[in-house]
């Protein structure tokens, strides 16, 4: 897109990233990653490395208003053989409906785009007259109904079902709005909340409502906090850890569950299948001043002798991350759902089977799919001998009573504190082994 001896600037490498993202389904964490690595990011300013990420971000968690905008206005529908045409709409439309951009500015630099690319050039007075057509009618189109139009059918005809169609219409509404930074912190959070001008959610979650390059904010060099959604913090405490007794963190990486474990005083002994994943988890102790035993191993396989409390974080759909995640609305699948759902039942009879008689396990995934939560944790108690469920506490969780579901078990919904920014859609059962 730019000329040969240029560097590629911010609008070329949110296009790119978007690409990469919904045409060769890479995972939006790993294309940040690398984008991270790039010669031509790193030569941006910081406030245009910012605008790469924000372009990214709002184009994929609004991708389904987007292609429906500009869908409804191709009459012939989206050309063939048309280069960046179709990312670089996508782009443009973004900066229109979602970002601080002027709608000039925001149409402008996208047919800049296009006339780069000599495949999209010829569709130039076509993208001109859509771009300033959806920049007319921008508020009635960022307000159309996202259960409708920005979630996969699939997936909202699911939680219509399993939640009712106000909850998932709150759903799909929360997967809109940028998301806080959620901390959790060593000690004293309310110290903390108040030197980064934060605050207290109950269970002990520092938010913060303002972004920013996290290494640069006060405690991170000296490791006194990590990034981790508040609902994500919840499983952690549910063990009721004391001092000196071992805790196995099954699925371990990357780590935010283990550092939890490791504050409590605990023996902790991390399990993870892949060895990078272990590795930043080993990092993240590192800076945090934390310690902790780790394996890389299959959880299936991993054998040790009886723990006083296990933590299972399972492999699943992440559906329940799609506020922080959107990549994962387009890029999994009905099937996905079903392989990762008979792994979780593997995994969690391997658990148990790692528990001492009177201990607890915690099975948690950010899924709001029902064969990975509530589904599998009623299986897990038919088909188990002296597994006794413990309803969480409400103290414990940072929307109260609410965040509690009639057969004991913690079920966060993205909608959950939506005064403050939402949290991760998030599902845990506490066992306890009575024989």
């Amino acid at each position: 897109m730019t000329k040969q001896g240029d560097l590629p600037d911010a609008r070329d490498l949110a296009i790119a990233v978007i690409r990469d993202v919904v045409w060769k389904r890479l995972a939006l964490d790993e294309r940040l990653d690398r984008l991270g690595q790039d010669a031509a990011y790193q030569a941006l300013s910081g406030s245009d490395r910012g605008l790469v990420r924000a372009i990214a971000l709002s184009a994929l968690r609004g991708l389904g208003l987007i292609r429906h905008a500009l869908n409804t206005r191709l009459r012939e529908g989206m050309p063939t053989n048309s280069g960046v045409f179709e990312p670089a709409m996508i782009a443009g439309i973004a900066q229109i409906l979602f970002l601080d951009v002027p709608d000039y500015a925001a149409v402008d630099t996208t047919i800049g785009k296009l006339r780069q690319d000599r495949r999209a050039d010829r569709y130039v007075p076509l993208a001109n007259a859509v771009l300033r057509a959806i920049a007319r009618e921008s508020s009635a189109i960022a307000a159309a109904d996202p259960l409708s139009h920005n979630t996969p059918e699939w997936l909202a005809r699911r939680w219509t079902a399993a939640y009712g169609e106000d909850a998932a219409r709150a759903i799909a509404a929360a997967h809109l709005v940028e998301p806080p930074l959620d901390l959790s912190v060593r000690a004293d959070a309310a110290l903390w909340a108040k030197r980064l001008s934060g605050h207290v959610l109950a269970g002990g979650t520092v938010r913060l409502q303002r972004g920013g390059a996290i290494p640069d904010l006060p405690g991170f060099a000296e490791g006194a906090w990590w990034v981790q959604d508040a609902a994500a913090a919840v499983p952690a405490r549910l063990l009721d850890i004391k001092q000196g007794e071992r805790v196995l963190d099954l699925c371990a990486a990357p780590g935010g569950k283990t550092a939890q474990l490791a504050t409590t005083g605990a023996k902790v002994v991390a399990v993870d299948r892949s060895a990078p994943r272990l590795k930043r988890l080993e990092a993240n102790l590192k800076r945090l001043g934390l310690a902790a035993e780790t394996h890389v191993a299959d959880g299936l396989t991993f054998e040790a002798e009886p723990f006083d409390h296990v933590l299972l974080d399972a492999p699943c759909s992440a559906t329940g991350t799609i506020r922080r995640h959107p990549d994962v609305a387009w890029n999994k699948t009905l099937s996905d759902i079903a392989t990762l759902s008979g792994l979780q039942s593997r995994l969690l009879d391997k658990a148990w089977s790692l528990l001492k008689p009177g201990g607890r396990l915690v099975y948690a995934t950010c899924s709001l799919e029902t064969e990975e939560g509530e589904g599998q944790a009623r299986a897990f108690l038919a088909r188990t001998a002296g597994a006794q469920v413990v309803p969480p506490g409400v103290h414990s969780l940072p929307g109260g009573a609410e965040m509690i579901t009639s057969d004991g078990f913690f079920r966060a919904f993205p909608a959950h504190l939506a005064a403050s920014g939402g949290c991760d859609g998030f599902f845990s059962a506490v066992f306890e082994k009575t024989c």
